[in-house]
């Protein structure tokens, strides 16, 4: 193996070591790190089961099962992380079993003295406070050494910010908090690092991540690549397509866009070099398809499963709102690449066998008719078996994926194992399509499994994915011996054995690559406690108003720059949590002030999405650094193409911000469901030709200009149709009654309030509220809202009670503040009319580089 071979593997090594640990003791050290993560692991399961409830042992609440949660990371931070370069790897120095064993005491306290601390709430010992204060020291050096040092400083200096308030400038001081204070909101109550972050880590994440690395040990990432590449392989650019689609399916397997890169990169980016792609492009293709993969639906990043707790919807809202963004942005990633192999002159790889474009045609459709007909006959299926057998229903479905999986694993059991290709091997040949999705379509089944759950059964993210990791782990241990059956082979008892030591190991891995987001949580609570505990989120609203002056573009590039800028050094999860708690509120308030409505899920989602392109951001993109080591090229240069490439993600969250429709918000019909995805596709890749400056030829500049208006457009129709036809009819506050009482049943209350809040603070906000169908009369669905009571002063409509807990109350609403104004939808054309002067403008652009085609290629 030569030098820089080596050098290359223990780069990637390096970056790996983020998700798993660095150190790899022998003797007793290496059995600790083998069982403390199994045990993780076997807690975590025990936890999200119905196990403990129907058998009634050692059912633990929430904030008991946060402390035992960190208790693992932290342990595992200590052991399985040397705290410097220099530290030993293959051994765990005295010191290390110290900090990790007081690490773990500190973290577990609130289980260990859990009665005690509840009957002295606010009223902590000497011991509380000793314990509180060494905790946190820990849990920061924790973070440190599994992440790195951004996070840790960023949680050290929101601590020094609570106690310094008093002495800081007047735009961010405040009153300050004593140590007594700040250690029991921090460490023994839930409103810091055992807060909400750490709850969803316990809860959902843990989960996910065991079930992707189950998943990976099985041998489904390699599947995932081959399907892609018998697919696409053929095409101009085919590996790079291939990259593009397989790192969106490795999505269902990693949370991490480094493992991500590694897993797929290692075969996709030499395949890519070798069909022309220079090493930069080769690794940025990569990189921008990984990143893109926690975007993906329905397993997504860590991140989007702290939506479901800070936005307070359910995860199926968020896929919902997800999913039409993260696919035309893959689509438009595909086009790039497409675009790039025209622009280069590539040529489609050979096949092993020539095939007509009939049968190309056929093949592809084969595999997608199939996953159509998997899907139908799950859906259907199950729900007419949920009919038919009632209570005993899960029984039955249980039997029916038994006997669905036994009959997949024997239809692969006649085709040969996917072999993981040399991607350097000169003579490359593409898998046929047909036998290449069959020898593995049963791993799809756990998928089904979890999507079923989340979608139809409406279980909680974490129950969802304890049944698809249980039947997961159960494919883990019997597919290997299973196909040796089928294949009249006696070595399946060796494989059996096999399968086990398949489960175990993707456990420990599974709970290993846990330990950076544990941490990551926990120390991000810290943030979060101090913005609830010194009301800095306040201060931010005037301080980042008074930086954009009240603009709310402006507002979202300031948000967008800081979650770059943090994603960094930050990981996404702590990212998303850090900047989602600071800036969300403000950017909500911010548009209500300028009669903006944004939804709340959209904010997040615009700091999601930045706090993911983060990690391919130069000059410290890890995931480009990644994939230039594999793809031996500058890691500044793949990160600046990368980048380059993701500019199509990086405008998403800006246009869905202003057309919610984008999210799949306010859409009533299915027709205009279909002009939504259709527009949105259309737009998507317009602007991705722009981009690239070549769409059917090399564009001019006023073509290139020409694009991104028609992109534009098709993405906010509204920006040129609203000064044509203003959006909204506004009605004076006095004529409440007229205005509610006329509203259809599935219309919102919009409501412009002004006036002095109980702080003595000038109010002028847009609130949009949803009443309840069923109601009738202007009274009563306006105290659906939550507004129960209204009294008129003169010309003037004034609150007079509000109902705590209701959505009025959520969005700020306070009594006696004016009913200023009211909104409703305009009567007006629709704004779609809009696409046709648009596209029109992009049919003169494509005819004139038509003209020109025709005439390159009469010259050639």
């Amino acid at each position: 193996m030569s030098q820089p071979q080596d050098k290359t593997r223990q780069e990637l090594e390096d970056m790996l070591a983020a998700d798993t640990g660095a150190r790899h003791p022998s003797g007793f050290g290496h059995w600790v790190l083998l069982l403390v993560p199994f045990a993780w692991a076997l807690f975590q399961l025990w936890y999200v089961s119905p196990l403990p409830f129907m058998l009634n042992i050692a059912i633990l609440n929430d904030t008991e099962a946060r402390a035992i949660h960190l208790a693992f990371a932290v342990f595992l931070a200590y052991t399985a992380y040397p705290a410097l370069k220099r530290s030993p790897r293959d051994r765990i120095p005295v010191q290390d079993w110290l900090l990790a064993l007081a690490g773990a005491f500190a973290a577990a306290y609130l289980f260990l003295f859990y009665r005690e601390l509840s009957t002295r709430p606010g009223l902590p010992t000497t011991q509380d406070l000793v314990v509180g204060c060494v905790g946190m020291l820990l849990l920061l050096e924790a973070t440190r050494r599994a992440l790195g040092p951004p996070l840790m400083v960023v949680a050290a200096v929101f601590l020094f910010y609570t106690f310094a308030g008093p002495h800081m400038p007047d735009v961010i001081a405040h009153r300050g908090a004593s140590l007594n204070r700040i250690v029991t909101h921090q460490w023994l109550t839930t409103e810091g690092v055992f807060g909400v972050a750490l709850g969803v880590s316990t809860s959902f994440v843990f989960m996910f991540v065991l079930f992707g690395s189950l998943l990976e040990r099985a041998g489904a990432g390699n599947y995932f690549i081959k399907v892609a590449f018998s697919l696409l392989g053929h095409m101009r650019g085919g590996p790079a397509k291939a990259a593009v689609v397989s790192s969106g399916l490795s999505g269902l397997v990693s949370g991490s866009s480094i493992a991500n890169v590694v897993t797929t990169g290692t075969f996709t980016i030499p395949l890519m070099k070798r069909v022309g792609f220079p090493a930069s492009k080769a690794g940025a293709v990569e990189v921008a398809a990984s990143t893109n993969g926690q975007l993906t639906p329905p397993i997504m990043g860590a991140a989007a499963f702290l939506m479901v707790e800070y936005v307070g919807i359910s995860y199926i809202e968020v896929i919902k709102a997800a999913i039409l963004p993260a696919l035309i942005s893959y689509a438009a990633l595909i086009y790039i690449v497409h675009l790039e192999a025209v622009k280069a002159g590539m040529k489609p790889l050979q096949q092993r066998r020539k095939a007509t474009i009939l049968q190309r045609l056929a093949g592809f459709f084969t595999v997608v008719i199939a996953f159509m007909l998997l899907s139908a006959i799950v859906y259907y299926g199950i729900g007419w078996t949920k009919t038919l057998f009632g209570a005993t229903a899960s029984w039955v479905l249980s039997g029916i994926a038994l006997v669905a999986y036994v009959a997949l694993v024997a239809l692969a059991a006649r085709l040969p194992e996917l072999a993981i290709d040399d991607p350097n091997n000169p003579d490359i040949h593409m898998p046929e399509p047909g036998p290449t999705f069959q020898a593995g379509i049963y791993y799809l089944l756990p998928i089904v499994v979890l999507v079923w759950c989340l979608t139809v059964e409406r279980l909680s993210p974490g129950l969802s994915a304890f049944w698809a990791t249980l039947f997961m782990m159960f494919i883990v241990v019997t597919h290997k011996p299973l196909k040796a059956f089928f294949r009249h082979q006696a070595a399946w008892g060796a494989l059996s054995r096999e399968g086990l030591d398949d489960l175990f190991q993707g456990m420990v891995t599974g709970a290993r690559n846990m330990i950076g987001i544990g941490v990551a949580t926990a120390a991000a609570g810290i943030v979060v406690g101090t913005v609830t505990l010194t009301g800095i989120g306040l201060v931010m609203t005037e301080f980042v108003e008074f930086i954009s002056g009240g603009n709310l573009l402006l507002m979202l590039l300031f948000t967008a720059v800081i979650s770059l800028l943090l994603g960094m050094g930050l990981p996404t999860t702590a990212n998303y949590i850090v900047v989602s708690t600071l800036m969300a509120p403000v950017i909500v308030n911010l548009g209500a002030q300028h009669g903006l409505v944004v939804p709340l899920i959209a904010v997040h989602l615009f700091v999601f999405y930045f706090g993911i392109l983060a990690d391919d951001t130069p000059p410290v993109g890890l995931a480009a650094f990644a994939a230039a080591a594999i793809a031996k090229s500058d890691p500044i240069k793949t990160g600046l193409q990368g980048f380059a490439y993701d500019i199509r993600t990086a405008i998403l969250p800006f246009m869905f911000i202003f057309n919610t429709q984008l999210l799949l918000l306010g859409i009533d019909s299915w027709w205009g469901l279909l002009l939504t995805i259709l527009s949105a596709l259309a737009a998507m890749l317009l602007f991705a030709a722009a981009t690239q400056g070549f769409w059917l030829v090399r564009s001019r500049w006023w073509e290139t200009l020409a694009l991104l208006l028609v992109a534009f457009t098709l993405f906010r129709p509204g920006f040129f149709w609203d000064r044509l036809y203003p959006p909204m009819a506004e009605y004076d506050g006095a004529e409440w009654r007229q205005v509610v009482a006329d509203l259809g049943p599935t219309e919102s209350i919009i409501i412009q309030l002004g006036g002095t809040n109980l702080f003595g603070e000038e109010v002028n906000k847009v609130v949009k509220l949803r009443f309840d169908a069923s109601r009738s009369g202007a009274e009563e669905r306006l105290a659906s809202t939550g507004i129960s009571a209204v009294r008129v002063e003169g010309d003037k409509a004034v609150i007079e009670r509000v109902d705590f807990g209701s959505q009025a109350e959520r969005l700020g609403v306070d009594f006696d503040l004016e009913i200023v104004a009211l909104q409703r939808p305009a009567d007006r054309p629709s704004k779609e009319w809009m696409f046709l002067p648009a596209l029109a403008l992009a049919g003169l652009v494509a005819w004139r580089q038509r003209r020109r085609q025709a005439r390159e290629r009469l010259a050639g």
